[in-house]
């Protein structure tokens, strides 16, 4: 009845702590990575930076509907194991990303521009002549 023992749980968590590594993660790991944008606007245009390293550029949609932009972007997995190999981890992110935004003003499709250079995608987009009000005299 005497022979009681002692547990220190906090102890018996940590025994293997610094042993192994550990990986805390975070709800933004789960959800893959995030497409980092800048937006800069002049009296004549658009001017967007989207940050999508290690993509090809054959994998990069951009759809324009009035003032809204959406920007698609797909990293297929290219498995290549070699006789003898084995993985033993993988942190690089393979599937879609996609980003929406709203400008303040209608996009002329017809004069935009996209560029893909060392990872960047550049958008030129160019503002819609606003739509001048007519006022209507009455005979």
């Amino acid at each position: 009845m005497s022979n009681l023992i002692r547990r220190d749980p906090f102890n018996e968590l940590l025994r293997g702590f610094f042993i192994r590594p550990v990986d805390f993660a975070t709800s933004d790991d789960l959800e893959g990575p995030k497409m980092r944008v800048d937006i800069e606007e002049d009296a004549a245009a658009y001017r967007v930076h989207a940050e999508l390293p290690g993509m090809k550029k054959e994998d990069i949609h951009v759809h324009i509907d009035g003032p809204v932009v959406s920007i698609n972007a797909e990293r297929k997995q290219e498995k290549e194991v070699k006789e003898g190999e084995r993985v033993l981890r993988t942190e690089r992110y393979f599937g879609t990303v996609s980003r929406s935004f709203q400008l303040g003003q209608d996009i002329d499709e017809g004069g935009a521009s996209a560029k893909f250079n060392d990872g960047v995608l550049e958008l030129t987009l160019p503002k819609k002549a606003p739509v001048q009000t007519r006022k209507l005299s009455i005979d």
